[in-house]
């Protein structure tokens, strides 16, 4: 957390490279709330603030940000593409 005066708090989400991948405002939000957010995120919340973080909470989140996930653009021509397989090429 990083306290900027005169800014309106929000969370922001980067990803392990560093890159930004999400703002949440948390203007309108009760700390209840912010802290069911950072739950639901997959963040780990220490006992003590001495306390030691559990390996495989040492990247949270730990499970994957449902809020980035957003559906497949439509076409130019108003369609949803169908999706494909990892491995398949969009020209096949």
């Amino acid at each position: 957390m990083k306290h900027l005066p005169g800014a309106d708090p929000e969370l922001v989400l980067l990803s392990h490279q560093y890159k930004e991948l999400e703002r949440i405002p948390l203007s309108d939000m009760t700390r209840e709330e912010i802290n069911q957010l950072v739950q639901e995120l997959g963040f780990y919340r220490k006992e003590t603030p001495d306390a030691p973080v559990p390996e495989e909470f040492q990247f949270a989140p730990a499970k994957p940000l449902p809020i980035l996930l957003h559906p497949q653009a439509p076409t130019a021509d108003g369609k949803t593409p169908p999706k494909r397989d990892k491995e398949e090429h969009p020209d096949l």
